[in-house]
């Protein structure tokens, strides 16, 4: 599921000191962590099998992290937790899973730049005399343009893996799913800018501290 211009252009413009993409990059330096190909923020905890310490979101993520649970994309429950992502020209992430300790709803919010997204299938666990590499494990790719909410869920959350290619130019191919509602057309070349998304979910395992709750 996919769905376009979740944030209007006047909405992004109307002043820069409140543009979420600035909020990002007014964090202290410290919440920023280096990774290959990309480096990240972490907000509302590091997630973890015997629970995730929670931490409070701050107001300004709050208020995405509420317009989106209002959409029902929790089962009722509200985002809890939002990694923030930034991608430049040539990054990218190796094809993953999210895993079991979050809802099985990954909601991401596309700041800058657009991407393509693919996704591929499972390694297959029993022996195969053809190689299983990523190319033949792809599916099919996904324009996520800038200012779109992504809903990732079901099936395609459960069974298969997605990832971004590290690359500066993006091609369009027959393989991207929903050319038909972005209006580009196999064929065309992209060029990526800096891309900074926000990957909001939900951890249903936590673990409250006295301090977050208010008591002493």
């Amino acid at each position: 599921m996919l769905l376009c211009t979740y944030i209007t252009c006047q909405q992004c413009c109307i002043h820069t000191a409140l543009c979420l993409f600035c909020k990002v990059y007014r964090a202290p330096k410290p919440k920023w962590t280096q990774l290959s190909g990309r480096r990240l923020q972490n907000w509302g905890g590091l997630p973890n099998p015997k629970g995730m310490l929670a931490e409070k979101l701050p107001d300004w993520l709050l208020k995405y992290t509420e317009k989106i649970s209002a959409l029902g994309t929790f089962a009722g429950k509200t985002a809890n937790h939002v990694l923030v992502n930034e991608y430049k020209p040539g990054e990218g992430i190796m094809p993953h899973e999210d895993g079991p300790l979050y809802h099985p709803t990954v909601t991401t919010l596309s700041l800058g730049s657009h991407t393509l997204l693919d996704f591929y299938k499972p390694v297959c666990q029993t022996q195969s005399e053809t190689p299983q590499t990523e190319e033949s494990r792809y599916m099919l790719s996904l324009l996520v343009q800038r200012r779109s909410l992504l809903i990732l869920q079901d099936d395609m959350y459960k069974f298969y893996l997605h990832g971004i290619h590290g690359v500066c130019e993006d091609i369009l191919s027959e393989h991207v799913v929903d050319l038909s509602s972005t209006g580009a057309q196999v064929g065309n070349k992209l060029p990526r800018g800096t891309r900074v998304s926000l990957t909001i979910r939900h951890v249903p395992k936590v673990i409250w501290t006295n301090l977050l709750l208010g008591k002493k």
